[in-house]
């Protein structure tokens, strides 16, 4: 079974990270799914049923644990090894006080800074 990523298909900011992080996922361990997808099969995705998709990436680790926003980037950075380090990182005592409230932080403002696609892109 794969990591599920949850991402908007709509913010071009998600998309390509989305793409790069693609690249380097050379285990194969990611499947990317829309979070505009997730809307349209109601029922399919029930533990994301009440969840802010919309302002945070969330991931489904093959273990069944959901995490969202900057848990799910720092997981997805050591599933890649070229970012491992960087993951390790983000995982030392205190990053989570600092990394949480960015991560926050720059998800509200995203659309501002990179805008928003008229239709979800998935390529």
């Amino acid at each position: 079974m794969k990591h599920i990523v949850f991402y908007d298909a709509k913010c071009p900011f998600c998309f390509n990270v989305k793409r790069v992080m693609r690249k380097f996922d050379w285990c194969k361990q990611m499947k990317w799914v829309s979070i505009q997808e997730v809307e349209k099969k109601h029922g399919k995705y029930p533990y994301l049923e009440g969840r802010n998709t919309r302002d945070e990436i969330h991931m489904l680790t093959r273990q069944g644990e959901l995490k969202a926003g900057f848990q799910t980037i720092r997981r997805l950075l050591i599933l890649l090894p070229p970012f491992a380090f960087i993951g390790l990182l983000l995982y030392l005592p205190g990053m989570e006080r600092i990394g949480s409230p960015l991560y926050k932080w720059f998800s509200n403002h995203r659309y501002q800074w990179f805008g928003q696609y008229d239709q979800p892109r998935y390529k």
